[in-house]
Formats: structure tokens, C-alpha cells, sequence
């Protein structure tokens, strides 16, 4: 199939085989990539479902077909959620971005004892276009859950993935990779990645990552206490939007076929 241009929808704009494109959706399809009436580009609904899509005109403006479905698989063979504390500015803008480019499943935005940010809804509903543009550049099958901003203490309380890591930038801890690695049975020591998976089923995992200054003492050891295992990214200090680029290409490196 040629190359053709991706457009992320909802499911609530499909019925009866038929896209309901919004003013925008048209204006970008017509008006920026310059596809006219009869082109065809895939329409994606951020839940695992692309279709081949040709564009039509009614009296009311553009519109689309469905032609077909297509099969791909872009997605991580695991479940990946990254816990993220709220850098200054808008660097969680970058985070966001970069994670859905390595297939992060989901995002849940963090207020932690260091956390400068006090995010507003529009910034919410901004990360979230952000992850959908991003899906579509990064051709994924599915858009990221971002997830309402909560406080530390809630996001660990209520984490339920079987494999916690929280990064932290110093101390004796063992490095991520050596814990992506263990998780496998039997240990594939000096094997080359991809791994295959463990036996027992879906597997997720939950990397939480600092904001500025990394996460409190108290922190590290509260997450501790809640099931999580202090990992090291290396031994060099890392920026916070850069150590999830990082944690998630290790995921990335020791789970995925190239």
C-alpha cells in the first residue's frame, strides 16, 4: 500500500461504514494535506482499528468512506504505564510526545514535594492532543490514556501493575535493564534481546519517574513500602524529561522485535 496520511478519530464519528469529520478534520485533510474528493488516507480510533478511508463531499462539506480495514501491529508486547512527575514549564508537553513515540500505553501525570507545575484542565486536554498527533506521526495502532493529574502518594496507592519501578538518580540500585531481564523465566543470560515473555499472561509494568531534583527520600521509600523497586537509569544525572526517553527505550530494547 502507498505511503498515505493518518488521521486519528473517535469512535463516536464512525457509523454505518461512514467518518462525521469535524470542521478541523477537514480543514486539515482539504486545506493542509491537500487531498481532494476520491484520495484516500487511513483513519485510526486510537483503540487498535485502521481503516483505509476515501475521502467524499456532500452538500454539508467533506465526509468519509470506510474501504476497508487494515492489519497492523505497531504496539509494544507489553503494557507500559509511566508515572511522570510534573516538570517546570512545559517540558511534560515533550514527555508526552516522546513516550507515545516508544509506546507507552499510558500516562499519569504526578504532583510530587517537588513538583513546581499546577496543571490547569486545558493543559490536560493539551497533553492529550499531543498524544493523539503523536500516535498518528508515530504510526501506533492505539493513542495513550492520559490520565487526570494526582498527587504522589495517590498515583502509588493505587497502582496495580505486578512489575513497579521508581527511578531514582542515586544510591546503590540495580539498573532497570537488569530488572527488565529478571523478570523473564528463565533468566536469558547473555541471550540477545528481543526476550521472549514470561508464561502467566498480559504483562504491564509502571515506571515512575522525578520531577527536577528527583524524587524526596521519603518518596523512594513510601513507594518502597507500596510494592515498587528503586531503579538506576545509569550513572549519569539525567534531565526529567530525558529519563523517560530512556526508561522506555530499555522496555523498548528488551521487549520488541525489530
Amino acid at each position: 500500500m502507498p505511503q498515505l496520511q493518518r488521521l486519528a478519530v473517535t469512535a463516536a464519528q464512525i457509523c454505518d461504514r461512514k467518518i462525521d469529520l469535524t470542521r478541523e478534520q477537514q480543514h486539515y485533510l482539504n486545506r493542509v494535506l491537500r487531498l481532494q474528493a476520491g484520495d484516500r488516507f487511513i483513519a485510526m480510533d486510537g483503540r487498535g482499528h485502521w481503516w483505509s478511508a476515501i475521502l467524499e463531499v456532500r452538500e454539508t462539506g467533506l465526509f468519509a468512506s470506510i474501504a476497508e480495514e487494515i492489519a497492523v501491529n505497531r504496539e509494544l508486547p507489553v503494557e507500559v504505564t509511566l508515572m511522570a512527575a510534573l516538570p517546570k514549564g512545559n517540558g511534560f508537553d515533550e514527555v508526552v510526545r516522546q513516550a507515545t513515540e516508544l509506546g507507552v500505553a499510558s500516562i499519569v501525570p504526578v504532583t510530587s514535594s517537588r513538583t513546581l507545575l499546577k496543571p490547569s484542565d486545558q493543559k490536560v486536554d493539551r497533553w492529550r492532543r499531543i498524544a493523539a498527533e503523536a500516535a498518528e506521526q508515530s504510526e501506533r495502532q492505539f493513542v495513550p490514556t492520559i490520565l487526570e493529574p494526582v498527587s504522589f502518594d495517590f498515583a502509588v496507592k493505587d497502582c496495580g501493575q505486578k512489575y513497579r519501578f521508581i527511578c531514582v538518580a542515586r544510591g546503590d540500585n540495580r539498573h532497570l535493564w537488569d530488572c527488565l531481564i529478571g523478570i523473564f523465566d528463565p533468566p536469558f543470560v547473555g541471550a540477545v534481546p528481543p526476550y521472549p515473555p514470561p508464561a502467566g499472561g498480559e504483562l504491564s509494568i509502571v515506571i515512575a519517574i522525578g520531577p527536577e531534583g528527583g524524587w524526596t527520600e521519603g518518596e523512594v521509600e513510601r513507594a518502597i513500602e507500596l510494592g515498587f523497586e528503586a531503579v538506576s537509569l545509569g550513572s549519569r544525572i539525567l534531565r526529567a524529561v530525558t529519563a523517560p526517553i530512556v526508561a522506555l527505550s530499555l522496555v523498548g530494547a528488551a521487549f520488541e522485535k525489530c
